[in-house]
């Protein structure tokens, strides 16, 4: 029967990163090596870079042997959740529907230049025609 584990986000696995509280994620799994960076062969502070972020590939380049590969099951504590975080979504609540008149005189107002320029034109067509006659 396959064993239930828990889902940590990176995020969570990101905050414990003090020489009192430190997890690593390693290929998608996360262990709480606290109790272990006194131990480390490599020193606590090569732990605590790696913190934040999956360390499979620095893991893999220290060359671990399968002993060391066996001790980290007991520090295993869950493993990353493989969902990506969704951004919370802003809401924005549609205006009111405004009357034709209202927008009529807001984009009027905009936009002043237009209807000063078309009297202004029938303006001067007004006066030539009324020369002509």
């Amino acid at each position: 029967m396959p064993t239930l584990t828990k889902l940590y986000g990176m995020e969570e696995a990101a905050r414990h990163n003090t020489p009192d509280d430190c997890w690593v994620v390693v290929d998608g799994k996360i262990y709480d090596v606290t109790k272990y960076l006194d131990d480390h062969p490599g020193g606590a502070d090569v732990l605590l870079e790696v913190t934040g972020k999956d360390a499979k590939e620095e893991f893999d380049d220290a060359g671990h042997s399968d002993s060391a590969k066996e001790l980290m099951q007991d520090y295993f504590i869950g493993e990353l959740d493989p969902t990506p975080s969704i951004p919370e979504m802003e809401v924005f609540r549609k205006e009111q529907d405004v009357g034709f008149t209202s927008k009529l005189l807001a984009n009027a107002t905009q936009y002043w230049a237009i209807p000063v320029t078309v009297v202004g034109i029938s303006a001067v067509i007004a006066v030539l025609y009324a020369r002509q006659k």
